[in-house]
């Protein structure tokens, strides 16, 4: 069950009734947490889900009435249901989506404890990250199979180029504008928004500033600076829209020049930042710059993406001569 909060001059978005049932002052402060609290449009949509999910389970299965009446072990309880179901990454994210709603909650002073702060979540220890990855011969061979006398293709090669060459991630490079390629000291930077806000500016590697160069000036789009730099197709005219490129549709555009590109490991938006700081670390690059260059706040991130090992490993198995 769900019912309406309704708010002067807004429509009346829809509440979980367990939420609903503890006032308007309650389903205003669980409002304000997706649209306040979470600036991340992909966190905000998982913690969404999760919260949805785990109050109508305490309402259906567990006979929980308002939000008063959640206790630790009705989260516990939940908690270990999910781990029948989810991967462990997903119900530790689940469980943090719970504990820091109820401590809006706590801070709001709509509940006096948070039910979830002394709830466990499942152990789960990561030493290499699940992202395939290309070699560098299979990237220069992808990057190279890309027709570029359209204006996707131009698109396409430079989102790709940027995302290899400054480790880039997907969502961090489809909110970029024309601007955020500029010129600095005779040398083509890139400004990039990554998570948390953060304004992450690097130089182009040479191969990415031809590809920026050619893409902008082929396109015509150098101009508009307040546009979107990667956008959509027009529908059978062959040219850039001013729409911004939907990520799931870089997406199906990576799956199609990889094919294309005779290339069998299924890749993803996320191969290429991954390819890229391989690349930088198998000639000679430091682990400490690799984490500054991805904005990484600490080099154990940057470490899940550092594949040297799969080739140590592959060397290794050869060895096996049966």
């Amino acid at each position: 069950m769900a019912h309406d909060l309704i708010l002067p001059g807004r429509p009346s978005p829809i509440l979980p009734a367990i939420v609903a049932a503890a006032g308007e002052r309650a389903g205003l402060r669980f409002l304000e947490f997706f649209a306040a609290g979470i600036h991340n449009p992909n966190t905000r949509r998982a913690y969404r889900q999760a919260m949805t999910a785990f109050l109508a389970w305490c309402e259906a299965e567990a006979g929980v009435a308002s939000l008063n009446a959640v206790q630790p072990l009705h989260v516990a309880a939940w908690i270990e249901l999910q781990t029948q179901s989810h991967s462990a990454p997903t119900v530790k994210q689940r469980l943090a989506a719970l504990r820091h709603l109820f401590d809006w909650l706590v801070t709001g002073q709509v509940i006096p404890t948070n039910p979830a702060a002394a709830v466990r979540g499942p152990r789960h220890s990561v030493q290499k990250g699940k992202t395939p990855v290309l070699d560098a011969a299979e990237a220069r061979q992808l990057l190279d199979c890309i027709d570029t006398s359209t204006s996707a293709g131009l698109r396409d090669r430079a989102l790709i180029g940027l995302m290899i060459y400054s480790f880039a991630r997907i969502g961090a490079a489809l909110v970029m504008r024309v601007e955020d390629v500029y010129t600095q000291n005779r040398r083509l930077w890139v400004r990039l928004q990554e998570k948390g806000g953060k304004r992450h500016e690097m130089p182009c590697h040479h191969t990415l500033e031809a590809y920026l160069h050619a893409y902008l000036e082929g396109t015509g789009i150098a101009g508009d600076a307040k546009g979107p730099l990667f956008r959509t197709i027009g529908r059978g005219t062959g040219r850039l829209t001013r729409t911004p490129l939907p990520q799931a549709n870089a997406y199906t555009m990576v799956r199609r020049r990889a094919e294309a590109a005779g290339i069998a490991t299924r890749i993803g938006n996320h191969t290429f930042r991954a390819t890229g700081i391989t690349a930088y670390l198998s000639n000679g690059g430091t682990l400490e710059n690799a984490a500054a260059m991805a904005n990484h706040a600490s080099t154990r991130t940057t470490q899940l993406y550092d594949r040297r090992r799969d080739e140590i490993s592959l060397d290794e198995v050869e060895r096996i001569r049966v």
